[in-house]
């Protein structure tokens, strides 16, 4: 189950993770993968927007996980900072994932071994290499039979972004 996204501006990214967070349940996880500046933090905005979280959601580059109260809690952790899988460890994803929230990890993918095997993996590639856009390739990869059965749902709200290749 894959799907490729684009977006041309910062809050089409966010509207992105707006319409994403529809169709997420409690107990969801969301592994982000990309470069610096990719936009990682941008759809999370978006996925708490659509939570209707309230408050502004930052980066926890320096605080490493940052919670947030909406329609389901939402558990934002930045792993980019920590040098080894003992630190990940230490931080407790297994009981931050197992509560009613939403569970989403930045640099997912350096932790893949200690998420859920049911999950949203979600690359974000710039399409400007140089930095003078803010386009987005977004990849949408689902894992296990949680996404299994609401993969045509989350094609359908995700559908005004995506595109051939």
């Amino acid at each position: 189950m894959r799907l490729e996204l684009r977006t041309e501006t910062a809050e089409e990214t966010r509207a992105v993770g707006e319409s994403l967070s529809g169709v997420l349940e409690p107990r969801d996880a969301i592994a982000l993968s990309g470069e610096l500046g990719a936009g990682k933090t941008t759809l999370v905005q978006g996925v708490a927007r659509g939570l209707g979280v309230a408050e502004h959601v930052v980066s926890p580059t320096f605080t490493l996980v940052r919670e947030y109260s909406g329609r389901l809690e939402l558990t934002h952790v930045d792993v980019y900072r920590l040098q080894r899988e003992q630190d990940v460890v230490d931080l407790g994803l297994e009981e931050i994932g197992d509560g009613d929230g939403v569970l989403v990890v930045e640099w997912g993918d350096a932790v893949e071994a200690l998420l859920p095997a049911d999950r949203l993996d979600v690359e974000l590639t710039t399409v400007d290499p140089t930095g003078g856009s803010e386009r987005r390739r977004i990849e949408v990869r689902g894992n296990g039979a949680a996404w299994s059965s609401r993969w045509e749902a989350l094609a359908l709200a995700l559908a005004p972004w995506g595109f051939a290749s």
